[in-house]
């Protein structure tokens, strides 16, 4: 199967997650989108002390009504600092039969450099970037130095190849930027934050009190 992985701290998820993820299933002809919450996130402090339990609980419930999108305890599970290319290969080796595409913002892979052993992800995955329509440039003016020689332009699919085999993709997102900042300090303040997050998660957040 064809499976877009989605990683994120989701503290909370929003509608914003959940159109990036329908943009890309409907490019890359992907059959499952898996959620991934992050346990620990290693470059930043996690906002808040909303736990993992409840973050995945609220992908769960957002995720009630898209039967092609599931959730993934992976990182969950493993515990500790959450490092994409450990939850690639764990993935790749668990259930080999399945080809993964790996989607990330656009912010995210200016900085790639700085995530570990970030060569690797190209190893087990092909690398989908999320970008805005008119996005101007290329990816490849945007890879770090160190690995930039290891891709070639793939004429046939019209993408860049790592040399691995694995290719890196661009797909447009047209959703408006939705920040889960933004809903974390709507509902500190109880202010309404309708349209940002589905209902279920709304409800969740409220019965347990989160954000308060």
């Amino acid at each position: 199967m064809r499976i877009g992985l989605l990683g994120g701290t989701f503290n909370p998820i929003h509608f914003g997650h959940l159109y990036i993820a329908e943009e890309v299933q409907n490019s890359c002809n992907l059959e499952q989108v898996w959620f991934i919450p992050t346990c620990k996130p290693p470059h930043k402090q996690l906002a808040t002390e909303v736990s993992f339990a409840h973050r995945l609980a609220m992908v769960e419930a957002a995720l009630a009504d898209y039967p092609l999108f599931c959730s993934n305890d992976i990182e969950g599970r493993r515990g500790g600092t959450s490092y994409s290319v450990d939850t690639l290969q764990q993935l790749s080796e668990t259930y080999p039969q399945h080809e993964y595409f790996f989607i990330m913002g656009l912010d995210s892979f200016q900085e790639i450099a700085l995530w570990k052993d970030y060569p690797r992800l190209f190893e087990f995955a092909h690398i989908v970037v999320a970008a805005r329509p008119g996005f101007v440039g290329s990816l490849q003016e945007l890879l770090p130095v160190a690995i930039a020689d290891r891709f070639c332009y793939d004429s046939d699919s019209k993408n860049l190849r790592f040399d691995s085999g694995f290719s890196l993709h661009t797909v447009a997102h047209t959703c408006r930027d939705i920040s889960s900042t933004e809903i974390r300090q709507k509902l500190s303040m109880n202010r309404d934050v309708g349209g940002l997050v589905p209902l279920p998660v709304l409800k969740y957040i409220r019965a347990h009190q989160l954000y308060l």
